[in-house]
Order: structure tokens, then C-alpha cells, then sequence
């Protein structure tokens, strides 16, 4: 049994002659209704190209029960919407990909990661002397505060003020670098 849409029998010898006159009739309006959705007229007119493509095809398998206008609105408005699907997960893995590689190449590229120490640098000797001793201390040396201020000769409070106080300067003077320095310290 073959496709029967709107009681012509595509099978038939003359299903040739038949198909292109239904491809007429309905081609433009359905270009038309499939650019509206997508926005794209080439990706439209390839579209419905496909739709006809498809049922031609299928022709031994299909039976259209309604008209053969609601059939193929049918078909182009499901295409659409699966285009429209199919383009939201490529641009979403095309945007990944970019935040990815671009995250890659921050923390691997030898010029960046010695751009970002020369600001460390900076950003430190610009703390007062004390906040920066009491800095180093607990951060490159892992003095524990009771051990830094016994060693200075301060209170604990004292050094935990600061501690507060460094990170507070060096946080608005690295602002620019936070997301590079952030991914170096979580990768390695």
C-alpha cells in the first residue's frame, strides 16, 4: 500500500507528475512559514526541500489520514522546532568550547602567568611593611597567626587585623587578574 495524500495515490505511475504539482502548490507558502520560525531563508528553503524529500521517500510507508496542506505544515513545524533544538545545543557547546580553551590558554600561557606575577609582585610592595611581612608569613612561609605574632612580638589580633587588611589591598589591586589566579590555584 502505498502514500495516499488527499486521495492521490503517489505509487501510481503518474506519481511523478502529481508530487511536483503538490511541491508547487504548497513549496512557497511552507518557505514562507518555515522562515518565520527560523529566521533563516536559506535554512528554510532547505528545510522544506527536505520535508518534500522525506515523503517522497517514505512514500510506500506513509498514509496521510488529513490534507496534505495540514500534513506537510506539520512535518515543517516539527522540523523547525528539531532545527531550532539542534542549533541551541551547537551554539551552547560552541560557547563551552570557547570558555574552555580560552580558560586553557589563561593558565598554560607562560606570558600570563608571568604578567600576573609581576602584578603579585607590584600589589605586595605596595602593602604597608608590616601587613606585608604578616602577609608572607602566613602565606608563603604557612606560619599559623599565634606563630607570626609571637615571632613579631604582636597580639594575635593584631595579626589577624593585618591579614584582613592585605588581603582586603591586595583583592582590589588584583581585581583585574582574580579569574586567572583563581584557575591557577584550583589546577594545580
Amino acid at each position: 500500500m502505498g502514500i495516499d495524500i488527499a486521495g492521490i495515490d503517489l505509487t501510481h505511475t503518474d506519481s511523478t507528475v502529481l508530487f511536483e504539482q503538490v511541491f508547487r502548490a504548497h513549496f512557497k507558502g511552507l518557505h514562507g512559514y518555515a522562515s518565520t520560525i527560523i529566521k533563516d531563508e536559506s535554512a528554510a528553503e532547505e528545510l522544506v526541500q527536505n520535508v518534500f524529500y522525506k515523503l517522497w521517500e517514505k512514500k510506500e510507508q506513509i498514509k496521510v489520514q488529513q490534507s496534505v496542506q495540514a500534513y506537510l505544515y506539520r512535518a515543517v513545524y516539527n522540523d523547525c522546532l528539531n532545527y531550532l533544538k539542534h542549533n541551541k545545543v551547537k551554539a551552547t557547546h560552541k560557547a563551552h568550547t570557547r570558555y574552555t580553551s580560552k580558560e586553557h590558554e589563561n593558565h598554560t600561557d607562560p606570558a600570563v602567568v608571568k604578567e600576573l606575577e609581576r602584578h603579585i609582585d607590584e600589589a605586595l610592595n605596595e602593602l604597608p611593611e608590616q601587613c606585608r611581612t604578616i602577609f608572607q608569613l602566613s602565606r608563603f612561609e604557612d606560619l599559623k597567626y599565634r606563630m607570626i605574632a609571637d615571632q613579631m612580638g604582636l597580639s594575635v589580633k593584631t595579626v589577624e587585623n593585618q591579614m584582613g587588611k592585605a588581603l582586603r589591598i591586595l583583592r582590589q589591586k588584583l581585581a583585574d587578574f582574580l579569574p586567572i589566579l583563581l584557575l591557577l590555584i584550583t589546577n594545580f
